[in-house]
């Protein structure tokens, strides 16, 4: 196979011809590989390669499941991988190796990706730029001297430059979405409790953050969410779960269907006249389809909206860095500017609800009706 024939199948594509016996895992490999040296220096999507382990796994003759031999990418937050390092884009958690895979990083694997690396993220996912003081920032491969989104921004240029078909991501406010739109891909927040999170990063925000991934086909997406979606005992939200595969569901057409559209903007600021008309085109196409749209401006109080999101987290980042200074004994050089103090000068940080939340432990997990 050729680099270029690797570049234009996804991963649902590769996997076939793995299972049929028409390329290696260890071909695929060496292409992703390929692709990840030509580009990577230039986008820095990529942070940390694991090369060898990457190199035995795609050479196991017992390599499973349903996209066995797929190189992958996992993001460098809340996606551990045993035996190296999580740093969550922060210095302070540079030498903080993982003792055992995550829950989602282990469903990848039983799927049969191989996972060779893990991709840039903003320190602690916090910014709306992937540009950690730690790493530097990652670009977006449509033009570097844009950003490709967060905070699975490495996640994003990876996908979209071709080195993997698909990358792991995760979705707190916009962190699957945003690297999707940003670099043209696939990027959908699977709904609270489908994904499993932890065992080491417990519910962050309090259940907001749900794992994925970043595609460049919607069928490569149901296929991991078909990898990853199930039970989980200890999970402090327990779903009913899908009642047929993504992967069959998809392929059921759904009549027409009623679509709401906004093309306003949640924060009282005018979106940009561009984004704007692409947004009606997209709507424009789906009438054509023959779906009824219209046009529904979300009936929510922006303000509070924003206000009580970043209470919840900058509440969250306040404890994450004082659980970090306990455990490994970091120091405020450790952490980039203003993340060793935001959760305790923000005002948000002095209502009533900020000082709730900073004073429950992650891993009670509260629900809305818990709180004071």
């Amino acid at each position: 196979m050729h680099l270029d024939e690797y570049m234009s199948l996804d991963a649902t594509g590769l996997a076939e011809l793995v299972a049929s016996k028409q390329v290696r895992a260890t071909e695929l490999l060496a292409l992703a590989r390929q692709r990840a040296d030509a580009v990577n220096p230039r986008l820095n999507a990529i942070i940390r390669r694991i090369d060898a382990l990457a190199e035995e796994r795609a050479a196991d003759p017992e390599l499973r499941g349903p996209l066995a031999g797929v190189p992958f990418l996992i993001k460098d937050l809340d996606q551990e991988y045993r035996g190296f390092p999580s740093s969550c884009g922060s210095r302070s958690l540079a030498n903080d190796v993982a003792k055992q895979h995550a829950l989602v990083t282990q469903r990848f694997l039983d799927a049969g990706l191989v996972v060779f690396g893990m991709t840039n993220t903003p320190e602690f996912g916090a910014k709306g730029i992937t540009e950690p003081d730690y790493w530097g920032p990652a670009r977006n491969p449509w033009n570097p001297q844009h950003t490709p989104g967060c905070s699975s921004g490495g996640s994003g240029a990876a996908v979209a430059a071709g080195i993997v078909p698909v990358a792991g991501a995760n979705d707190g406010g916009g962190s699957i979405r945003i690297p999707a739109a940003c670099n043209g891909l696939v990027g959908l927040k699977l709904g609270r409790g489908l994904s499993p999170y932890g065992p080491q990063a417990g519910e962050p925000l309090f259940g907001m953050v749900t794992q994925g991934v970043v595609s460049r086909t919607v069928r490569d997406s149901a296929a991991i969410f078909d990898a990853i979606v199930g039970p989980n005992p200890r999970a402090a939200y327990q779903v009913a779960l899908p009642d047929t595969t993504f992967v069959e569901h998809i392929k059921n057409r759904p009549g027409a269907l009623k679509i709401g559209y906004s093309a306003s903007s949640a924060i009282n600021a005018a979106p940009d006249r561009e984004a704007v008309t692409a947004v009606e085109a997209a709507a424009s196409l789906l009438e054509d389809l023959g779906h009824h749209v219209e046009q529904v401006d979300p009936p929510y109080d922006d303000d509070a909206l924003a206000r009580d999101f970043l209470t919840i987290w900058f509440a969250q980042l306040h404890c994450q860095v004082a659980d970090i200074r306990k455990r490994i004994g970091a120091r405020d050089s450790d952490f980039e500017s203003g993340h060793t103090s935001d959760g305790r000068t923000r005002p948000i940080h002095r209502c009533a609800g900020a000082a709730a939340c900073a004073g429950q432990p992650q891993q009670l997990h509260p629900v809305p009706g818990e709180f004071p």
